[in-house]
């Protein structure tokens, strides 16, 4: 058995996207655990949202510092993968990134909440209408029309925004937690959407920044470089006019930083959809040691990596919370 933590990287192009999944060791899921002690050994196995991805690979590989012997396999597909190969038994946990449903537990789905994001509206930070955009922003009700119209786009159709040059749209052709909840802010479902299809975080923000035109939505870790703490080049967001009057005013002005779109997010500001708590999902409540080892450490140790990765801790109130449900079967 291989005592040290491995990346290797794979690639699938599905049509003409590509997809890049890290895999953390070599294997599949074996649910074969031996624990003595401290030793711990075996391998989990997980898939799923684009959103939870980089955290989770963050968790393995301070997990495994701990326990050398443990190996983690991790694939990003969208939550909608990850939901249907956690059901099926191909994985031993799911990267969730909206609202498990009642149909979805009834077909045993069990999740921990583990980190909050959210889900920003990107536009190409070359787009002609730049300046009026990011002065105006765009109230629910545009954000709604601008992803679930059927005609053609222009910036003029919005009050506010003079510019009359088009609008390219994209919008994720995954079924995935983003889309979920960026619909479910303006009371849509990710069906309503309208716009060119792409296939994951990557895409979209890649879309986005290869088209003047283009304006999408991304999780925050995908729209933030964290070494600038700025949003990444070629991308900008588009600020949410919260109060309707058609100017951003200084309280609804936090998109410039990383910094300060996190501290919206968790103090509410910034609305909720699109922000969200992220889950991990079992096939029932998990009765694996080595998973509920892992669960833990992330409830625990693992949460003061949260920060520093991009992403907002759960307050005390909700990490007692989930801590307590992990811990009764």
């Amino acid at each position: 058995m291989k005592t040290k933590f491995q990346i290797r990287r794979s690639v699938q192009i599905p049509l003409v996207l590509i997809f890049i999944s890290f895999i953390f060791s070599c294997r599949s899921a074996n649910k074969n655990t031996n624990t003595s002690g401290d030793d711990l050994k075996g391998n989990i196995s997980i898939s799923g949202a684009f959103a939870l991805y980089p955290m989770t690979v963050r968790w393995a590989e301070e997990f495994q510092k701990q326990y050398p012997q443990v190996q983690i396999d991790i694939s990003a597909g969208g939550a909608g993968k990850g939901m249907a190969d956690v059901l099926s038994g191909m994985v031993d946990l799911a990267m969730f990134s909206r609202e498990v449903s009642t149909q979805e537990e009834e077909k045993g789905a069990w999740k921990i909440a583990v980190a909050k994001d959210a889900v920003f509206p990107t536009i190409n930070s070359d787009n002609p209408a730049m300046d009026q955009v990011l002065k105006k922003g765009l109230t629910k009700e545009q954000f709604r029309q601008l992803f679930t119209g059927e005609d053609q786009k222009s910036w003029n159709q919005f009050e506010g925004i003079s510019n009359p040059d088009k609008i390219n749209v994209y919008t994720r052709s995954d079924a995935c937690g983003a889309a979920a909840m960026w619909a479910s802010f303006f009371n849509k479902e990710q069906e309503d959407l309208r716009g060119t299809g792409v296939f994951g975080d990557p895409g979209m923000a890649d879309a986005v920044k290869k088209d003047k035109n283009g304006v999408g939505y991304n999780n925050l870790i995908y729209v933030y470089d964290m070494k600038t703490n700025k949003p990444v080049e070629g991308l900008k967001l588009i600020p949410v006019d919260l109060n309707d009057n058609r100017v951003i005013d200084p309280e609804e002005n936090f998109y410039n930083t990383m910094d300060d779109a996190m501290e919206a997010i968790q103090l509410g500001t910034y609305p909720s959809p699109p922000a969200r708590d992220l889950y991990l999902i079992s096939k029932g409540y998990p009765t694996n040691t080595l998973v509920k080892t892992f669960l833990g450490f992330i409830l625990t140790e693992g949460q003061k990596f949260v920060s520093e990765g991009g992403y907002i801790k759960l307050d005390e109130n909700k990490l007692h919370l989930e801590k307590a449900r992990l811990s009764t079967p």
